[in-house]
């Protein structure tokens, strides 16, 4: 099927499946995207959809037709790359869907299942994004870093690598608190000094804390002392 054509026939579907009420909900919350590129569709069946594009011959031109003109083209390609088994050919397409990234829910929805069995390998091209300034890409490698790197696999020197960021970016940010909160809740000892110590920015400091204090696996204790290390007199 010809580029145009399939991109076509995937836009068709698109608005078949669209959810007026949801789109409208989905406006409000994804305040980077334009509203006239939101048609509205649910993510149980853009997945479902993502699932059946990336078994048909023909689909590797609709990832190649940057930029899309849709969010939920986004979303699709997003879903496709998470769901490729082929760990070089994931994240050529990856590397490629990158800098088209305009919002949170694409961002972070992205989660390439094959990166699991490439850990090792994958701190490389972390430390690529997260070195890249681009909002979501940074977002991004930060997020993998989170996803990955908290358990088995942690290492110490792997939240200074999120400590590092500055930026100015709100989404940016959000995700160094977010990684933060988790990595408080999953390796509490290894990162509490950076807590204690301030290595953040106020803001990112602070909003650390209250993610962590809302958390249901860090204990009653741990929470107190948390609101404790709070910056004070800084808007949060």
């Amino acid at each position: 099927m010809r580029k145009d054509a399939l991109t076509e026939k995937i836009r068709r579907e698109l608005h078949r499946l669209q959810d007026t009420k949801y789109r409208d909900l989905q406006i409000q919350i994804i305040p980077s995207v334009k509203p006239e590129s939101i048609i509205g569709v649910r993510t149980p069946e853009l997945r479902k959809m993502a699932k059946t594009l990336a078994g048909e011959e023909g689909t590797g031109s609709f990832l190649e037709d940057l930029p899309h003109r849709y969010f939920e083209e986004n979303q699709l390609q997003a879903f496709i790359i998470s769901g490729m088994k082929d760990y070089t050919a994931c994240l050529a397409e990856l590397e490629r869907f990158l800098p088209y990234v305009d919002n949170w829910a694409t961002c972070d929805q992205m989660s390439p299942r094959v990166f699991r069995k490439h850990r090792p390998e994958l701190l490389k091209s972390i430390d690529r994004w997260i070195a890249s300034g681009e909002t979501y890409t940074v977002r991004f490698g930060i997020g993998m870093l989170m996803e990955h790197y908290l358990d088995e696999d942690f290492d110490p020197a792997y939240p200074e690598k999120a400590a590092a960021v500055r930026s100015e970016e709100y989404y940016v940010n959000m995700m160094i608190a977010w990684y933060f909160a988790t990595a408080l809740a999953k390796q509490y000892d290894a990162v509490l000094p950076f807590i204690e110590e301030r290595r953040l920015d106020p803001w990112t400091h602070n909003k650390a804390i209250r993610k962590a204090v809302e958390s249901f696996r860090i204990t009653p204790e741990q929470k107190e002392y948390l609101k404790t290390l709070k910056i004070r007199r800084t808007k949060d």
